[in-house]
């Protein structure tokens, strides 16, 4: 099989801008949340978690249409397409005058953004494997986590000059220039002689194929509880700090220094991976993961929220932990699925994202005056993430790089 074990820097930069277009129509348009409920006239603040969580799920039911179809008729097509679909969505979400219809936009977007986003990671099992692998997906998502920095802040930015309309139409414009630089510099990565015929069964041959592999459904399962705690903290962190903390002004600055923590992780996983393995680093940082947020509920049962300072320090220690752990359960759920990687990342993708917009938008209903039921979750789901990893190590099904 064609896997070149090197460093190409215009690939990782390349799959990080795609993925990328995903994170900028997420944390760009957090500040915009409070200007888009009063326009949209929505009367319960809970319900504004939808903007984001509900992307999620576009992102998740998108992948098991084109992660399929990428591994039968290329990478680079079926990148495109996806992108056109954004591209309708996008003009949904700017004309709407309804709350209802905006999240119907949404959940489109995520749709259309699923293809670069999963096949990003699908070119990188087409040219990698192992722990070199979990190396290069680590240096992509450290390039993609500087997007959560900078983010809001240019949110922010465009409604003060605009409205939030605008953070629609850059997100397109930003879009089309990673399109057009995908185009021109980079080479299909599935030649057509291991691109699979399509028929009607491709999808059901390729999920059958899939649940063989224990590894790759026990660490999706895993990647799903953390994506999902996770992801109630992106729903909620706009209403935590400026509601619950009055920070509205400071909410860019802090969202994108937490960001730093995680892309801090990234890079030193990056750097650590190939020497001490994807699963020993993921194991290690998942008992962190647990430890931080467990310690978190302890020390602040009563539900009253510690300064903003403990609390930014639980966050950062808490992501820092995250920062290890994501792209190393893709790379390990990934590993036996080379031969079938468009497929794969589809079904990784879906099943985790499924399982994560539930469980976000169930905590987040309770974070109404408290972060408490944000670290609950953490350490349920923390946990359970634990016992995986465990029962995982003790029955031997692991495969080697």
């Amino acid at each position: 099989m064609q896997k070149p074990q090197e460093f190409k820097f215009e690939f990782v930069a390349l799959m990080a801008s795609l993925m990328s277009i995903v994170a900028l129509s997420i944390d760009a348009l957090l500040p915009a949340i409070p200007e888009i409920s009063a326009t949209l006239n929505v009367t319960n603040p809970n319900n504004n978690q939808l903007l984001i969580t509900m992307i999620f799920l576009g992102i998740g039911v998108g992948q098991l249409i084109f992660g399929p179809l990428s591994d039968s008729f290329g990478r680079k097509p079926i990148v495109f397409i996806g992108f056109i679909v954004f591209i309708l969505a996008s003009i949904i979400c700017v004309t709407t005058k309804n709350f209802e219809i905006m999240i119907i936009g949404r959940v489109l977007q995520g749709i259309g953004l699923s293809s670069p986003r999963s096949l990003a990671l699908s070119m990188i099992r087409d040219s990698y494997d192992g722990d070199y692998m979990a190396k290069i997906i680590s240096i992509v998502v450290m390039f993609f986590i500087l997007v959560p920095v900078v983010a809001p802040t240019l949110g922010q930015l465009l409604i003060s000059l605009f409205d939030w309309k605008s953070i629609f139409y850059f997100n397109l414009l930003f879009g089309v220039l990673i399109m057009f630089w995908f185009w021109k510099r980079q080479p299909e990565t599935l030649p057509k002689e291991k691109r699979i015929k399509f028929t009607s069964n491709l999808f059901i041959d390729g999920t059958k194929e899939f649940f063989k592999h224990k590894q790759a459904v026990a660490f999706t399962f895993v990647s799903g509880f953390i994506t999902g705690s996770f992801m109630v903290y992106l729903s909620t962190s706009q209403q935590i700090f400026q509601e619950q903390y009055n920070l509205a002004e400071m909410f860019p600055y802090i969202f994108a220094s937490l960001a730093i923590s995680i892309g801090l992780a990234t890079f030193l996983n990056s750097r650590l991976v190939v020497k001490y393995g994807m699963m020993r680093i993921a194991y290690t940082a998942s008992i962190a993961y647990v430890i931080v947020s467990v310690l978190y509920v302890i020390l602040f049962w009563s539900g009253n929220n510690p300064s903003i300072y403990i609390l930014l320090s639980f966050f950062a220690l808490q992501f820092f932990a995250v920062g290890f752990l994501f792209g190393n359960l893709r790379a390990i759920a990934m590993q036996p699925l080379g031969h079938i990687a468009g497929i794969g990342a589809a079904i990784n993708g879906f099943i985790s994202t499924v399982m994560a917009v539930p469980i976000a938008n169930y905590i987040g209903s309770f974070v109404y005056d408290s972060v408490l039921p944000l670290f609950i979750g953490f350490s349920i789901f923390g946990i359970l993430s634990l016992l995986v990893f465990i029962a995982v190590k003790n029955k031997g099904v692991l495969v080697k790089a």
